[in-house]
């Protein structure tokens, strides 16, 4: 009797072992397999390696459509309609019906096809409506007062003397607070790095910034682009910006702008990027974009601007015949 208990308890034993060994193994191979952490690429010297050309052309807007109110992310149908007429866009000549106005603006141009890839109806993740935040009161002020004393101009704006016109017209520089923000065309930027060292060239206006990474503090010197400093938290490339000479304002925001860039290695061909912008004179809060990068199609061009500039002689040169006109007109 005994032992037909004991052979009765190893046969439910063995059962129940053979049973849950089989159901583990059943889940198992069902599974996923397990998706092993991307580890960023080193460089030789330690540091995670970003070093690439990156395109960060999407058509999904800094700011989210009044009209889409709280709606963070699009849907399957919104997505499909707006990268299917970016796609028609590059692809087909403007109709007959296209205004003069937007031909330059809808075809001449390059931002690209597809919306970041977050499916975000805004770039801006903070705040949290997806809209830039609300002036200051001393910053409406001043833009109230500069409305009122800023002199009549020609359509299409001043135009005397080149230095009317804008330092993008001027090929000095883009601006843009000295980031790679999505703009019309030319959406790429090459990151090189070396021991305690970034730089980050930009393909519009030829913009470059060396970014340090031994620690040394912010000197007193501004510029155009500001002055910008470094470090690597974790694998995450932290660049503060500060400085700026205020000639080249971004959005309005200039002298007391703090702009911080996060860059991360994501993937073998992804780098997300998160920017912060803060001027406590200009908005009343700081507010944070964040979108992807991918790899370029090819190398980054070079930006003669100068070299072919024929557009600033142009613009000059008409003005003078509008004014020559006039005065023409004025003696009849």
């Amino acid at each position: 009797m005994r032992t037909q208990v004991k052979a009765f308890i190893v046969g439910v034993v063995t059962t129940l072992g053979f049973v849950a060994t089989g159901t583990r193994g059943q889940t198992a191979a069902d599974a996923a397999p397990a998706v092993e952490p991307f580890a960023a690429p080193r460089t030789s010297w330690g540091d995670p390696d970003l070093q690439g050309i990156w395109d960060y052309r999407t058509i999904t807007p800094m700011e989210r459509r009044p009209e889409l109110g709280e709606r963070a992310f699009y849907t399957d149908e919104e997505i499909a309609q707006l990268e299917g007429r970016a796609a028609r866009r590059m692809e087909q000549p403007p109709d007959e019906n296209t205004p003069a106005n937007l031909v330059h603006a809808e075809y001449l141009t390059d931002p690209g096809r597809f919306l970041d890839e977050s499916r975000r109806t805004s770039l801006i993740v903070d705040p949290p409506n997806g809209r830039m935040p609300e002036l200051t009161a001393a910053a409406k002020e001043r833009q109230a007062q500069a409305r009122a004393t800023a002199p009549a101009a020609r359509l299409g704006g001043r135009a005397d003397s080149y230095t009317d016109r804008t330092l993008l017209e001027r090929c000095i520089t883009r601006g843009s607070a000295g980031a790679p923000l999505p703009t019309l065309y030319n959406n790429n930027i090459r990151i090189i790095q070396a021991p305690g060292y970034v730089a980050i060239v930009h393909e519009m206006v030829h913009d470059t910034r060396i970014v340090q990474l031994d620690g040394s503090p912010f000197s007193n010197v501004r510029s155009y682009m500001g002055e910008s400093r470094g470090r690597w938290e974790g694998d995450t490339l932290v660049v503060e910006t500060r400085n700026f000479n205020g000639k080249a304002p971004y959005r309005g925001a200039g002298a007391n702008l703090r702009v911080t860039e996060r860059y991360t290695r994501a993937a073998p061909d992804k780098v997300d990027f998160k920017i912060t912008f803060e001027d406590d004179t200009y908005w009343i809060q700081p507010w944070t974009a964040a979108y992807s990068m991918r790899p370029a199609e090819g190398e980054l061009y070079e930006y003669a601007c100068h070299e072919g500039n024929y557009g600033l002689r142009n613009i000059l040169e008409n003005a003078r015949d509008e004014e020559r006109k006039a005065a023409a007109e004025a003696r009849r």
